[in-house]
């Protein structure tokens, strides 16, 4: 049970339309730790006491009691692993041998492994220069995945040879060891075998200590067809025939560093690759399907790029002789960092430069930063425990968007982190089922439901904070300590506070354990005095004032300022906070969007913001709507990208009345002056995000039937379809969107043909994310069908369905039939990954009821979601019952006299 904490002032959404809260005055502060207002009572009971009632109030269950779970015993421990595998491609079976040097630290009969799915044959243990001891015994603990083997007589304290023959299932789940289907050149349906091991699946791949901390040296051998490329996380040292079979040769690899079980990886299969060497002489290879290596092209420049600048920052030299990136067909994960030899899925690693998108480009450069920059945060310096998986996650996700600002200035990166992620991380941490960053781990089922916006956004968010707090200069310095005392070893948060509180004599702990030990944020009430109002014409981009609000409530004095001039706060939108400000100083703000003299990342914050604060509420939504009016001549793709989306969840919730037309027609007002100023092509001198704006704007447009729109849309897509015109990468998604919104069976059957044809992934897939806009039932139920057949990869299924949820109501409703339809065959499939979670989400319509499905037909590692499903489901609901008739009189209004809009 949780130990009773401190009260906070954070943005409840679930508790705000109940009754508004009291909320301390503030001004511009980089680090607000949340204290209590005064106004509530010192003492209150445990959060999870709290919750609970909450909860029930609400007609939640609350989560579930945590499994009973044990580490593993520390009485033996490896070395160093040497392990040959043998995979069957046909069978879709491997054999493998291991011979592990071990430690035995404490006497033992007995020697406990994780281990899955796999069947031990025979296991002995020898002591060095002592006879051979074989187990006479093999107890499986299938719960935990541990074996316990064991021994007629005590292992001494020393070091040994432990010795375990085994088989084992190249599965279809991906992860583990797992098979992985592609189509060769030819036509012919072929596999890989290749694995997934974060968080605890190298135990589905040999008999080992699957914790994070308990690291070793590897030896690793492959027996492998002689026409297939084999690859592990070292270089190759030795590839000779096969005494059994001459059209199998063994390959082995370089010993690795000292390193942990979930980074191990081994591929085996038929590719083509582009390669380069980093100036720091490191050899680095992007692997592609055969015939695609120019794909990779973009990626292996990428690469090149960012090994230097990681070096560089770190002051810590990469550590092993290569680094190969590979594009696995079936992939759950975006892509994963296991050392030397990083795996992706195709559309986090291709470009075309023809067929590909700018968000694709995008994309690959910010996967590509995250990943490498694994390699020494998460690598070399290893988590202690699951617990402190955000320190890996978080900060590969802070710095992958300072390497693409190193690497592309143009991509204006930052501006976007604020939408991609700090606003994600709020809109997730708002709930009563967010977590902390730091959250207690267990059992290996509850590590999946971390791998989530908290870990890695919440927790990129509050880096980019501290670093903004301490300054680049001694944030380098106290990351170099940090990677220099701990390389090749495990570290926990407290590690890297110390570290960095060494280089800047700043309180690090004591200021950031209140971000990460606690859920949730501050909400920051601010009002002025008269004539505190001000601008900063010179300066915009440069903080007047930065305090460390370490108190309920403050008062500030701000010099030399003129009584029409505003006041923001949060440069940037850096501090991890909403703010509120009173209705006057809301009002001053409003010139600073429209003549664009706020910053483009100040204008996104404080919309956001507001629509929070409407979506808790603290405000009316009418006021949001008002506000957004104001960006009429927004220029930023940004702030529009922000805008659409906050549009967007309004006009899903507005899709439960009968005046969902009316939101529609807001949509085109607000997006039809950007259009129009956009066009359909790109003009000379335009950039990356130039051609990100038009995409967004005109699928808005056009899913909103926008009537100019939809036809240019219409006659270019019936070019593309007959060969005239073919659409640029950039436009297609909003095209194909916009036909199919606004289409029949004849536009589905085309789109369905145009999938079939597609040769490159990014093409299946963009077709796949909008096969769901299509209108009528008949047409939705066709596309479910489609979202399970050998059409669509394993992984790309969960798009699919998302994709109908979120085309109209009728398909939320339709989706959700589907999946519980067939709940079985999508839960054995993605059951115990983080796929589990996205399908789950699909259900955050309306009515919480249905939900009681998952009391039949629980799903473990799903647990978290389906309460944050829940509590959403009835925000929305007390949401739409709060403001759905002043919203509607306010779109009425505007109608009857459109010259004020």
């Amino acid at each position: 049970p949780a130990a009773p904490s401190p009260p906070r002032p954070l943005l409840r959404r679930a508790r705000a339309h109940r009754r508004r809260r009291a909320r301390p005055a503030g001004a511009r502060t980089q680090l607000p730790p949340p204290p209590a207002p005064p106004s509530l009572p010192a003492a209150r009971p445990p959060r999870s006491s709290r919750r609970h009632r909450r909860l029930h109030s609400l007609g939640l269950a609350a989560m579930p009691e945590k499994r009973p779970f044990e580490r593993l015993p520390a009485d033996v421990s490896p070395i160093n692993y040497s392990l040959c595998l043998k995979p069957d491609l046909l069978d879709f079976t491997f054999e493998g041998k291991l011979e592990a040097a071990a430690q035995v630290r404490q006497a033992t009969n007995q020697i406990v492994m994780n281990c899955a799915d796999i069947d031990i044959i025979t296991a002995s243990y020898a002591p060095e220069g002592d006879e051979e001891i074989h187990a006479t015994g093999f107890n499986y603990q299938n719960e935990d995945e541990k074996v316990t083997l064991s021994f007629p007589s005590i292992l001494q304290t020393g070091t040994g040879t432990l010795k375990i023959d085994f088989v084992g299932e190249l599965n279809d789940k991906m992860k583990g060891f797992y098979r992985s289907k592609y189509t060769t050149p030819s036509g012919e349906v072929r596999y890989a075998a290749v694995t997934q091991f974060e968080a605890t699946d190298a135990r589905r791949a040999f008999p080992c200590w699957d914790e994070p901390a308990i690291k070793a040296t590897f030896d690793i051998s492959l027996i492998v067809p002689k026409d297939r490329v084999a690859l592990s996380n070292m270089n190759v040292i030795d590839r000779k025939p096969y005494p059994d079979d001459e059209n199998v040769v063994e390959v082995k690899f370089a010993r690795t560093p000292v390193m942990s079980t979930y980074l191990v990886a081994f591929v085996v299969g038929e590719y083509d690759f582009v390669e380069t060497r980093s100036k720091d002489g490191v050899c680095v290879r992007v692997y592609t399907p055969v015939g695609k290596a120019e794909q990779g092209k973009f990626a292996l420049e990428v690469a090149a790029k960012t090994l230097p600048f990681y070096k560089d920052y770190f002051n810590v030299p990469y550590p092993l002789p290569k680094i190969d990136l590979i594009a696995i067909a079936d992939f759950a994960a975006g892509a994963m960092e296991n050392w030397g030899l990083v795996t992706y899925r195709g559309s986090a690693l291709f470009f075309d430069p023809k067929n590909s998108c700018s968000s694709s480009r995008q994309w690959v450069a910010l996967v590509v930063g995250h990943e490498l920059a694994h390699q020494w945060f998460g690598n070399l310096v290893t988590m202690e425990w699951w617990t402190h998986l955000w320190l890996n996650e978080g900060f590969a996700s802070w710095i992958e968007y300072l390497c693409v600002d190193h690497c592309f200035p143009e991509y204006d990166i930052w501006t976007q982190f604020v939408s991609a992620d700090y606003t994600r991380a709020q809109e997730l941490d708002a709930l009563d089922n967010s977590h902390p960053i730091e959250v207690s781990v267990g059992h290996p089922s509850e590590v999946d439901e971390i791998f989530d916006a908290i870990s890695y956004s919440k927790g990129a968010s509050v880096i980019r904070m501290l670093h903004d707090y301490i300054g680049d200069k001694d944030f380098k310095k106290g990351m170099n300590m940090y990677l220099t005392k701990f390389q090749q070893k495990n570290a926990a948060t407290e590690d890297l506070w110390e570290s960095l509180e060494n280089a800047s004599g700043k309180p690090i702990a004591a200021v950031m354990n209140t971000w990460t030990k606690q859920m949730g944020f501050p909400l920051i009430y601010v009002e002025a005095e008269q004539k505190l109002f001000f601008k900063f014409f010179i300066y915009p981009n440069l903080a007047k004032l930065k305090i460390l609000m370490d108190k309920p409530e403050m008062s500030v004095v701000l010099k030399n300022v003129k009584p029409d001039q505003w006041v923001k706060l949060n440069l940037g939108t850096v501090g991890f906070y909403r703010t509120q400000y009173s209705s006057a100083m809301l009002e001053s703000l409003l010139p600073g969007i429209r003549d664009l003299s706020l910053p483009p990342v100040d204008r996104l914050g404080l919309q956001n913001d507001l629509f929070s604060l409407a979506r808790a509420g603290i405000i009316s939504t009418v006021e949001v709507l008002k506000v957004m009016e104001a960006f009429v001549n927004e220029p930023n793709y940004t702030v529009w990208s922000d805008l659409s989306c906050n549009l967007g969840i309004l006009s899903t919730l507005l899709s439960h009345t009968d005046f969902y037309e009316e939101i529609q027609e807001f949509v085109k007002d607000v997006f039809s002056p950007i259009g129009e100023r956009l066009g359909w092509d790109p003009k000379p001198g335009e950039g990356h995000l130039d051609a990100l704006l038009r995409g967004l704007v005109l699928g808005k447009l056009g899913k909103a039937g926008h009537k100019a729109t939809l036809e240019e849309a219409r006659r270019r897509f019936k070019d593309h379809v007959e060969g005239k015109q073919i659409l640029s990468a950039d436009l297609r998604s909003p095209v194909y969107l916009t036909v199919l919104k606004h289409g029949d069976g004849t536009t589905l059957d085309i789109m369905l043909k145009l999938h079939k044809q597609a040769d490159m992934q990014e093409e299946k897939n963009r077709i796949e994310r909008v096969l769901g806009a299509t209108p009528s039932p008949e047409l939705i139920q066709k596309v479910l069908t489609f979202a399970l057949s050998e059409e669509v990869r394993p992984q790309d299924t969960v798009s699919v369905i998302g994709g109908v949820a979120g085309g109209s109501k009728h398909g939320r409703k339709a989706a959700w039939k589907f999946i519980k339809d067939n709940w079985e065959e999508l839960y054995n499939r993605y059951q115990g990954g983080f796929l589990i979670s996205r399908l789950i989400k699909v259900r955050e319509g309306f009515h919480s009821e249905e939900l009681a499905f998952f009391e039949s037909h629980p799903a473990p590692s799903a647990e978290r979601t389906i309460q944050q499903c829940c509590e959403n489901i009835l925000l929305n609901a007390a949401w739409l019952k709060r403001d759905a008739e002043s919203i509607h009189q306010y779109l009425l209004q505007r109608k009857a006299s459109p010259a004020t809009a």
